[in-house]
């Protein structure tokens, strides 16, 4: 197969549209609408599925697009080989996270793995758990973080550690002594830092009070997960976060956690991802590994 169309196909099935994919590869839109018509007579079978607003692949569409991911995904890998051949440690590794992860990211994991590797640049971006899974298995991304994600058949769970939940709690808290679990409900009473109502550790949250039928009391709602540790610093209230969240601040002794007891948020686990199937170049693969050893993230939890 001609290898532009397949790169245009590729884009298009990304992008949602034929214009959406012309402007990323810089053409002309009849360029690419030209490309996939030739793609079509040659496979014998229809791409795309024309839509008022853009284009979904058809199965047989999903499976030339495939094809063509794994065709770029080799490109670049044989493109990292004939670098590292040459003797050139360089290259740029693209991460999705949460934005959770982004503290223990940087300075458990990447701040160490620079040092080692100074040719090595990355790409961050935060996203949602659906986001992030979306854009791995689409090969926009080489490496996931991700906090309990739901199954996702063209994504492989590369390290999977148990994170509970917990209460975090301002120092001499009367629950704050940690002495046994606590269930969310004993909460139910005290002002609360929680995520926005389509985050998933929220939905975690929602299940648990829908099945004990209390509800929790906001005071803040807010996605950045620093003012969830300045709220609880300043004494305002509790807030629900994974240990690796706020893991500095436990060790510096200047917040409390007390694990959950109810077996929804107990069960709870961080998630190292990749694209099932790919082959990652040199750089991410020991990116991979590093994330894997160093991050709190993928520990198990304390005794």
């Amino acid at each position: 197969m001609n290898d532009r169309a397949l790169r245009y196909l590729l884009a298009v099935v990304r992008a949602g549209s034929v214009r959406a994919a012309a402007e990323v590869l810089n053409v002309a839109a009849s360029a690419v609408s030209r490309q996939i018509i030739e793609l079509e007579a040659q496979v014998g079978e229809t791409l795309l599925e024309r839509l008022p607003r853009g284009v979904v692949p058809t199965e047989a569409g999903r499976l030339v697009a495939a094809h063509a991911q794994r065709q770029a995904d080799e490109a670049a890998l044989l493109e990292d080989q004939l670098k590292r051949l040459r003797g050139v440690q360089r290259g740029t590794v693209s991460l999705r996270c949460g934005a959770g992860f982004l503290i223990d990211l940087l300075d458990n994991a990447l701040a160490g793995f620079a040092q080692d590797h100074p040719g090595i640049a990355y790409q961050v971006e935060i996203g949602t758990t659906d986001g992030i899974l979306a854009a791995i298995a689409r090969g926009d991304a080489d490496i996931g973080l991700v906090y309990n994600p739901p199954a996702h058949p063209d994504v492989r769970g590369i390290v999977t550690a148990r994170q509970p939940l917990l209460a975090i709690l301002p120092k001499n808290h009367p629950l704050a002594d940690g002495s046994a679990p606590v269930p969310l409900r004993s909460f139910a009473t005290e002002p609360a830092a929680l995520l926005p109502p389509d985050h998933g550790v929220r939905q975690l949250i929602g299940r648990v009070e829908a099945d004990g039928g209390f509800r929790l009391v906001p005071r803040l709602e807010t996605a950045s997960f620093e003012l969830h540790r300045r709220f609880v610093m300043a004494a305002m209230g509790v807030a629900f976060l994974p240990r690796f969240v706020v893991a500095a601040e436990l060790r510096a002794d200047l917040l409390d956690a007390v694990p959950l007891r109810d077996s929804i948020l107990s069960e709870a686990t961080a998630h190292l991802v990749i694209r099932a199937g790919r082959r990652l170049p040199e750089g991410a693969a020991r990116l991979l590994g590093w994330l894997a050893d160093h991050m709190v993230a993928f520990r198990p939890p304390p005794a």
